[in-house]
C-alpha cells in the first residue's frame, strides 16, 4: 500500500503545485466558515464582491440580520453568520495580529479555536494551517473517501491524522498543499460516483480493482 508521502507525490505529479489560500488571515477565517456545504466558486464570488470591505471591523459592525443577508448566497446563513461573528470577535481580541496568535502552541491554539461555537475539527485545522501557519493535518470527507478506496481501514480521524503526520515532514506548507491536492482529486476523480479514467491512483484503488 502507498505511504502518505507516496500518495502526495502522485497527486503532485498529476495536478502540479496547488493553489494556496489567501495571504490575509481574516479572509481565510471568513472563507473557511462559508465554504462548508457550498461550492468554492460561490465563496470566491462573494469574497471578490466584498473586496476591500472584507475586514474584521466591517464584519463586526454588521447586525446579525445584515451579516446573514450578506452571506445568504453561500447557504445556512444563520449558523454561518453566528460562527463568523464569534470568530471575528475572537480575532479582534488579538487586535487582528496573526503573528501574535501564531506564537501560541499549536495544540493550545487548536483547543482555543475548537472552543468557539460552530468551529469543528476540520475548520480549526484549516485555520491553523492557512491563517496561522501551524502544521495540523486537515481531514475532511474527501480524505476519508480517498483512504478508504485505497484500502486503508482506519477506525477514526485520530488514526488518519497519525498516518499523515508520522509519515510527512511537520510542515504547514506541505499539509496545506496536500489538502488542496486531495480536494482537486476528489472533485475530478474520487467522487461519490468515481470517474476512474485518467486517475493517477487507479492502479492502487481497491474500488476500481
Amino acid at each position: 500500500m502507498l505511504s502518505a508521502f507516496e500518495i502526495y507525490a502522485k497527486l503532485l505529479e498529476a495536478y502540479g503545485a496547488p493553489r494556496w489560500w489567501s495571504d490575509d488571515p481574516y479572509i481565510v477565517i471568513f472563507q473557511a466558515v462559508l465554504v462548508q456545504n457550498t461550492s468554492w466558486q460561490q465563496v470566491e464570488k462573494l469574497t471578490n464582491d466584498l473586496d476591500a470591505a472584507l475586514t474584521p471591523v466591517f464584519i463586526s459592525g454588521l447586525t446579525q440580520e445584515q451579516l446573514e443577508n450578506l452571506i445568504r448566497p453561500c447557504g445556512f446563513p444563520k449558523g454561518k453568520a453566528g460562527t463568523i461573528r464569534r470568530l471575528t470577535e475572537w480575532f479582534l481580541l488579538y487586535d487582528c495580529d496573526a503573528d501574535l496568535i501564531s506564537q501560541k502552541d499549536k495544540d493550545v491554539l487548536r483547543d482555543e479555536l475548537l472552543s468557539v461555537k460552530g468551529v469543528g475539527a476540520e475548520t480549526a485545522d484549516v485555520l491553523l494551517v492557512y491563517a496561522f501557519h501551524k502544521a495540523s493535518f486537515i481531514i475532511d470527507a474527501y480524505t476519508r473517501r480517498l483512504l478508504q478506496r485505497l484500502g486503508y481501514l482506519f477506525e477514526n480521524d485520530l488514526e488518519i491524522r497519525s498516518f499523515f503526520e508520522q509519515n510527512l515532514p511537520i510542515d504547514d506548507q506541505i499539509y496545506g498543499q496536500y489538502h488542496w491536492l486531495i480536494l482537486d482529486h476528489g472533485i475530478q476523480h474520487c467522487k461519490k460516483n468515481p470517474a476512474c479514467e485518467g486517475c493517477s491512483l487507479v492502479d492502487f484503488c481497491k474500488f476500481c480493482l
